[in-house]
């Protein structure tokens, strides 16, 4: 039987946890992903997740969105057991290229946020209100510049900010991000990630991002989730990712290294239980 750790540290208590998991396990069929998670996200809160390919953080994503059932435990999103189609979650899966003949403006690419679930283009008594959410979720990201845009001609680092506004136009409480720095440059992958902290204490968001390289999010993060070996982790970014702690998770020596500009480097493990640092997308 695997066990879940739960390191101390701070965590913004405000209000009741979005996200609440007790004794949660996760399986395909008769093979046991994960098991024994005990963890809360609150309104506001940060969270890193991470682990290596194939630990099932993606897998966590799938229950939180009602995709499929816990295999144990319980599990709540705003006191309530996940459902499919859940307005109160915005969703950004892992990014797909996207071809550049694509004529869409970015700001119909953002209001499939809000009308993505039904053909035509709505009552006429309800455009003025869809335009002005369109342009508040534009400008919550810093988008407005390039919105009008065809989508297929924006950078990887604009389309990931309309993505974004895509997410937070229905004025979600928890917000679920796939691989949302994949294939960007360090430059973007910061602005992305102080966007998003941003966003979380503005909004009073819960986010859960999923990442391999925990170094663009380092300044920014509440807490880190980490996943791997059948067991999940919460805490801060220095109690999680230690030389002690991950060899203890793995069962085999590990290093943590800090450089002079403080990026950590996870050293010792194979290609395939890669660390946080890997640009191998989950599956």
């Amino acid at each position: 039987m695997t066990s879940v750790d739960i390191l101390p540290g701070p965590a913004p208590v405000d209000g009741a946890p979005v996200v609440a998991a007790s004794g949660l396990s996760a399986a395909y069929g008769t093979r046991t992903i994960w098991e024994g998670a005990e963890f809360a996200v609150a309104p506001g809160e940060f969270v890193g997740v991470l682990g290596p390919n194939g630990a099932g953080k993606s897998t966590l994503f799938r229950l939180l969105l009602g995709l499929m059932p816990p295999h144990a435990g319980t599990l709540t999103v705003l006191g309530e057991p996940p459902r499919r189609g859940n307005p109160s979650i915005g969703y950004v899966p892992q990014r797909r290229p996207l071809d550049p003949d694509v004529r869409l403006a970015g700001t119909e690419f953002v209001r499939l946020g809000l009308t993505g679930n039904r053909w035509g283009v709505g009552r006429p008594s309800d455009r003025p209100r869809v335009r002005a959410a369109v342009a508040d979720a534009v400008r919550a990201v810093g988008a407005e510049d390039y919105a009008d845009q065809p989508a297929g001609t924006l950078s990887g680092g604009e389309l990931q900010r309309l993505l974004l506004a895509q997410a937070i136009i229905g004025d979600p409480r928890l917000l679920l991000l796939d691989e949302p720095l994949a294939s960007l440059d360090v430059r973007n992958q910061v602005g992305v990630a102080q966007l998003v902290a941003g966003l979380a204490r503005a909004r009073g968001l819960a986010v859960l991002l999923i990442a391999h390289d925990v170094n663009p999010l380092l300044p920014f993060l509440d807490r880190v989730m980490y996943v791997a070996a059948g067991r999940i982790t919460i805490g801060r970014p220095e109690e999680v990712i230690t030389t002690d702690h991950l060899s203890d998770l793995y069962e085999t020596p590990v290093e943590v290294l800090r450089d002079s500009r403080g990026r950590l480097f996870v050293v010792g493990l194979d290609e395939e239980s890669a660390h946080p640092h890997s640009p191998h997308p989950d599956r």
